[in-house]
């Protein structure tokens, strides 16, 4: 569905947000407007367009550029961590502007976005039909309008500055993104696997029988300053803990040749598992039911809070009838402030 010719395209970059204008770009005026469409303050840089994707790839080829999108929604710390942490970094910033298009999506929003597929969709539709299940979830577009990485929730500046250059340097042809971040990003990290407790000990048969407990599988890197702070941070306190004890744990890492039976009853080891799970990120759960069934993954940096919340979306077996684990967050969040709780998402 074209956009109806009489409308002029808006000016690129011309409705700027009044909140981050004044940061970023100076005394740069910002234009009266009704309140935004997106889910938080966006960088002024950031473009207005008709959402009509085919189009917006076309033009930003033209300049020789990619197309960038952002989804986000109200209400989410890894967003705004995004906009005001990395998106406030002169590198990043730069980068973003000379390499990329870059568009802004409320995954509850109602306006009307058109995709490669040629479908009109609402925002929320749009979403629903990408399946994003993480905010802040970044897609990146080339010439031709082919996804070519996507980065579901937050990476830290060292990280996601990375990432733009893989995209920006088009080397999706010649490289593996994980191959390419194992090279690219230097960070202080452990150089081993952290051990747990609770994690599951050889032989690993994961198939899972009547009554057994759901399964969540972490997978891990050395050098992975997430994985660090996962063990630091999340796996310390009390109430994942508490999560943790409704589940099977096993930990492997991406490289690892432990045999293995998988939920499904196949041998493999877990670095061929892995691969077969299309595990790209590192730390990454993926949660399998009792019935061996995978039913929900994260692969990103998750806070304390998300994390807990992850755990218990799949053992109250919320993710058969929720399938927004935005939505289900937002629930869980109010159910806990409403027995008198004190919920900080980004603690």
């Amino acid at each position: 569905m074209q956009a109806a010719p009489e409308k002029p395209r808006p000016a690129r970059g011309f409705l700027v947000r009044a909140s981050l204008a004044l940061v970023l770009a100076g005394a740069a005026p910002a234009l009266a407007q009704q309140p935004s469409p997106h889910a938080i303050d966006i960088p002024p840089w950031f473009e207005e367009t008709f959402l009509n994707f085919p189009e917006d790839v076309r033009d930003a080829a033209r300049s020789g550029k990619r197309l960038m999108l952002y989804f986000g929604q109200d209400g989410c710390p890894y967003c705004r961590q995004l906009m005001q942490t990395n998106f406030t970094q002169r590198a990043i910033v730069d980068k973003a502007r000379k390499h990329f298009v870059a568009i802004a999506l409320n995954i509850w929003g109602d306006r009307e976005t058109v995709w490669t597929d040629g479908k009109s969709r609402s925002e929320k539709a749009f979403a629903e039909h990408l399946k994003v299940q993480f905010t802040p979830t970044l897609v990146f577009l080339d010439e031709r309008g082919t996804v070519v990485l996507r980065l579901n929730g937050y990476f830290p500046p060292h990280r996601f500055e990375a990432a733009l250059d893989y995209v920006a340097g088009r080397l999706e042809g010649r490289q593996a993104f994980p191959a390419y971040m194992k090279s690219a990003v230097k960070e202080a990290a452990s150089g081993k696997l952290h051990d747990e407790p609770f994690f599951l000990k050889p032989p690993h048969d994961l198939r899972r029988r009547p009554g057994a407990k759901p399964l969540a599988v972490v997978f891990e890197t050395p050098f992975c300053s997430g994985c660090d702070e996962l063990h630091r941070e999340g796996f310390s306190r009390p109430e994942v803990r508490a999560l943790l004890a409704k589940f099977d744990v096993v930990r492997f890492g991406l490289a690892e040749r432990t045999m293995l039976v998988a939920p499904d009853g196949k041998k493999t080891t877990a670095d061929a598992w892995a691969r077969s799970l299309k595990i790209t990120y590192t730390p990454s759960i993926a949660f399998f039911d009792a019935g061996g069934v995978e039913a929900f993954r994260i692969e990103s940096y998750l806070r304390p809070f998300h994390l807990a919340s992850s755990f218990e979306y799949v053992s109250s077996g919320a993710w058969r009838t929720q399938p927004s684990f935005q939505r289900y967050i937002q629930s869980r969040a109010e159910r806990m402030r409403g027995k008198g709780q004190s919920v900080d998402l980004w603690k």
